[in-house]
């Protein structure tokens, strides 16, 4: 008989600054990956849609405001967790209202994507920074 994982998922933001850096937070010690870097959002709540999870999750750990119509899904990645499954969904943020602070993590920063490439990052997040940069080409080579 096969085992099946627990699908586990969780939500992600990708907020982006004037310049265009990216918005990353540090895990605090204490928890699972402490010291890496990665795209904030977390959990979804029993009975939440996603893009309410990513509001509240933003409002929890960055002290922002963001009304769910301003989430608009971007990519995914999938990754194995021994019995579980995470299930990433990042969203593309365009407004926010507040100045992000690190409510629970240990640090925030602003990135480039050259720089988010070099950071120590969870396997799950790896994969959303090709996608990330391929976006930012396009868009650039449309312009």
């Amino acid at each position: 008989m096969q085992i099946f994982p627990t699908l586990f998922p969780v939500v992600a933001a990708l907020l982006a600054d004037p310049e265009g850096r990216i918005l990353v937070q540090q895990r605090p010690p204490g928890t699972a990956m402490a010291g890496l870097w990665e795209f904030p959002g977390g959990k979804i709540e029993q009975g939440e849609t996603p893009e309410l999870a990513l509001a509240r999750e933003l409002a929890e750990e960055l002290g922002i405001h963001v009304l769910p119509a301003d989430l608009q899904p971007f990519t995914f990645a999938s990754e194995a967790l021994g019995l579980r499954h995470l299930l990433l969904l990042l969203y593309h943020c365009n407004a926010w209202q507040g100045e992000p602070t690190a409510l629970h993590a240990t640090a925030i920063r602003w990135a480039t994507i050259e720089e988010l490439y070099l950071l120590a990052m969870p396997p799950a997040d790896l994969p959303l920074l090709d996608a990330i940069a391929q976006s930012r080409r396009y868009r650039a080579d449309s312009q």
